[in-house]
Formats: structure tokens, C-alpha cells, sequence
């Protein structure tokens, strides 16, 4: 299930606000008058992950025998033969063609025997329905994946049966996922990639894993390299639904050996758990539903359990970047300090660029906000790039715009124009509708001490 985190992690102020309802600002006057049309990314360009097989093999257990509750699964299970994938309900225009670029890579780099239909039935069905639908289900998710179901319609008589245990599944046949139609091109391609994933392969997330959409935190939200392999090895061969978790313990370091040789060379990195106590508390300071008193003590617990635990990896970082993004409001030189503090963090984590460019986005703000356009040009510099190699249109768009700020604090003016125009083709695919695109550019506008 995609829990609703990564939208506030992206903010730089409080919520996006509303359609305005009220006169243009300052900050809004140099907004382009016309929006662009929507942009899209090209080929994809995963990393391989950079570690151990040793590590993998570990991680594919964790993620292969347990869920996301904590509760173990005893058996092994995937589909079995060629998987057919379907879309129906009301699916927006950008969710066919994003569908068939997940596809492509899932047969390319998972190896999976995969393909569309247009069928009245198949392995797995897509269903887009408005998200106030799939909120009167699950009031706390974005979208959602069960099994043996194939009808939104059919969710509440089976929500509580055996027919969608995942405990008890030993053999996948049927799968449904719903998604929001009404969402973002991004949000709907999000979950698409996290719950596709989850309908083929592990049920689990892990927030020990720092290049991974199988993480609650959700910085990665396509497929990366490291999941695509755990996907290929998923459905190696060698293994077979109803295995045991010894049984596929047993075979797996031959299969990661054929096909990741690189990792037969790197030396195992230990890896602890992470209490269910600190995943609370972060769940429940950057989830919805909580008043900003409790998401203050706990994010505080947050970080009290990561620093009583001695972690230095980017689960550590995570615990200062929330305590940053909760306090920048109130005390925004309290809240740069948390986030520069993630940012060394994450810098002694491999595989955290992307969690670095979101950290950085945060810093850039500030740096806008002191009037030092310079500083923040040489911050969001390093971070352009990450952002479009990780298809993150919504972070590139919101990295573009403050630099168009930057470029006006340092006197660049028509270079500034022309990035900010640039950027609104991105965030229109990032945050959607017209009036979140000029919501975001008044949004990082105000952060100007020529505009606020």
C-alpha cells in the first residue's frame, strides 16, 4: 500500500494551496501566461545496485517473506507462465503510455513474460477510479493492491476473508490494483510502479534499502536498478511458487551469481533493523492525519530512536530531514540546521543522490530566502541532473523554479524567465492541473526577498 508521505516530503512551505480564489501577488507576476504543454521523459536509465550479493540475498528474504505488518509469510508466491495485464474503470491519458513504459522494462530488465490485453479478464487488473473512491476504503492510501479480487466494487465483502489474505496466498492468479484517475501524471505513475511491483513480486517494504521503491519512504518512485534485479531474480528459474523461505534461501546465491557477477566481488555491509517504533513516528510526522503537535514529538522520537541506535546511513538523515521539513515554518534557521545535517548523512550513504537532491532543494530554498542567489545556484547545480535521471519531474520542476529565482536575485533576469518557462512543461506533469503549477510557482516565488 502507498502511503501518502512523498507529497509533503516535496513541499518547501506548508500544503499546496487550493484553485486561488483572490487576487494575484507580486510573486506571481512574472508567472508565464501560458503553460506549456506537458513534458515527458525519454529512455530510462536505471543504476545497478552498487553491493553485495550477500546483501541482496538478505534483502530478497526480508522482502520476499514477510509484510509490510510485520507478519511472516510462510511460502513463496508469484505467478507462474506469461502474466496478462489489463487497464479499465477511467484511466487518465498519461496512465496508457506510462503503463507501456513500465511494461517494456519489466520484460527488458526484469526478464518477465509480461504484455497487455484488452481482454475481459487477466492476471492483473488496473482499475482508475477517482481517489475520494479508493480513500472510502483506505482513508490513508494512494492507491492499493489485492489479491483474488479484480473490481474495486468487490473490495469491502472481501477485504476481511481469506479471498485476500496475502498470508495465504501460495500461487498468484488474479490481481487487482487501483489507482487515482484524478491525480497528478506523477502520483498515478508512482503508484503504478510501487503497486505493479508489489503484484509481481515482494510485499514487503524496507527502510534500510536507500535505492528502492520498496521503501515506506518513498524518495524512489519508478522502478531502480536494484528492483528490477530483485524482480529478475523473483522470477528466476530455479525457483517456483509454494517454496519455503530455507528453499529459496538455498538457490539464491547461485541465481544473484548469474546475474549480478559484479556483486560476487563486494564485500557484505551489515545492515540493522529498523524498530517498528521509529517507522511509526515517521509514519505518523510526515502521514496525514496528525496534528502538528504530534507530528512534532514524533518526529522528535524519530530521531531520539536513530541516534540511540548509532545509525549514520540515510535512515539517520531521514530523521533530521523530517524535523527540518516540520520546523521551517516556525524556525527556519532551526530547520536548515536538521536539513544540513541530513545532507552529511546522506553523503556517507551510497546510493542516496536523490534523497540529496530533495535535501538540497531545501537548502537552495533557504539560501533564496537570505538573498543568496549564488549559493543556491551552486546547491541546485549539483542536484538537475539526479532529478531527471530518476524521472522525477515534480522535484526537476521545483529545482528549475528555484533556480529562476537564484538567476534573479544574481541580476540574470532573462535567464531566469526562460528557466522558469522551461519548468512548467515538468511540473505539469509533476503536480498536474494548471492552477498546482501556479500554486508551486507563487509558492517558490515568495521565498525571493524581491518578490515575498
Amino acid at each position: 500500500m502507498r502511503r501518502v508521505i512523498l507529497p509533503i516530503c516535496l513541499m518547501l512551505g506548508a500544503c499546496v494551496p487550493g484553485p486561488p480564489t483572490e487576487p494575484p501577488t507580486r510573486a506571481a507576476t512574472q508567472q508565464p501566461t501560458m503553460l506549456q504543454s506537458m513534458r515527458t521523459f525519454s529512455a530510462p536509465k536505471p543504476l545497478p545496485p552498487i553491493r553485495s550479493n550477500t546483501d541482496i540475498a538478505r534483502d530478497f528474504l526480508e522482502l520476499s517473506f514477510q509484510l509490510e505488518s510485520g507478519r511472516t509469510l510462510p511460502r513463496f508466491s508469484r505467478f507462474e507462465g506469461p502474466v496478462s495485464i489489463r487497464v479499465t474503470g477511467n484511466p487518465p491519458p498519461s496512465l496508457m503510455s506510462d503503463l507501456n513504459r513500465l511494461v517494456h522494462r519489466l520484460r527488458t530488465e526484469a526478464g518477465i513474460d509480461i504484455a497487455r490485453v484488452r481482454g475481459e479478464s487477466a492476471n492483473i487488473t488496473i482499475e482508475a477510479v477517482p481517489r475520494s473512491e479508493i480513500r472510502r476504503h483506505l482513508p490513508k492510501a494512494a492507491c492499493f493492491v489485492v489479491p483474488n479480487i479484480s473490481r474495486l466494487s468487490q473490495y469491502r465483502a472481501a477485504r476481511h476473508s481469506r479471498l485476500t489474505n496475502w498470508s495465504l496466498l501460495t500461487h498468484r492468479e488474479k490481481i487487482a490494483i487501483f489507482l487515482p484517475n484524478d491525480a497528478s501524471p506523477q502520483e498515478v505513475r508512482d503508484c503504478l510502479h510501487e503497486e505493479l511491483a508489489q503484484a509481481l513480486g515482494p510485499l514487503n517494504d524496507l527502510y534500510h534499502l536507500p535505492d528502492s521503491v520498496f521503501n515506506d519512504d518513498n524518495v524512489h518512485t519508478v522502478l531502480t536498478g536494484f528492483d528490477m534485479l530483485i524482480l529478475r531474480a523473483y522470477y528466476a528459474p530455479e525457483l517456483r511458487s509454494g517454496m519455503t523461505r530455507g528453499q529459496v534461501a538455498a538457490r539464491l546465491p547461485a541465481i544473484l551469481a548469474r546475474l549480478n557477477p559484479r556483486g560476487e566481488t563486494l564485500a557484505p555491509r551489515p545492515a540493522s533493523s529498523t524498530p517498528r517504533a521509529w517507522i511509526n513516528a515517521i509514519q505518523t510526522a510526515l502521514g496525514p492525519g496528525a496534528r502538528h503537535t504530534q507530528r512534532m514529538s514524533a518526529a522528535s522520537e524519530a530521531l531520539r530512536i536513530a541516534q540511540t541506535a548509532g545509525w549514520r546511513d540515510h535512515r539517520r538523515a531521514f530523521s533530521h530531514f523530517a524535523m527540518g521539513r516540520l520546523t521551517q515554518a516556525s524556525d527556519p534557521n532551526y530547520a536548515h540546521d536538521h536539513f544540513l545535517m541530513a545532507d552529511r548523512f546522506y553523503r556517507m550513504t551510497p546510493g542516496t543522490d536523490l534523497h540529496r537532491a530533495y535535501t538540497g532543494s531545501q537548502l537552495a530554498a533557504y539560501a533564496i530566502s537570505q538573498g543568496r542567489g549564488d549559493v543556491a545556484l551552486e546547491i541546485i547545480a549539483r542536484h538537475l541532473a539526479t532529478a531527471e535521471r530518476h524521472e522525477n519531474a515534480a522535484l526537476l520542476a521545483t529545482l528549475m523554479m528555484l533556480r529562476a529565482e537564484a538567476l534573479d536575485l544574481t541580476g540574470r533576469v532573462a535567464e531566469a524567465q526562460a528557466v522558469r518557462l522551461d519548468s512548467v512543461g515538468w511540473a505539469r506533469y509533476g503536480f498536474g492541473a494548471d492552477w498546482a503549477v501556479r500554486a508551486k510557482l507563487r509558492e517558490i516565488a515568495s521565498l525571493s526577498p524581491l518578490k515575498g
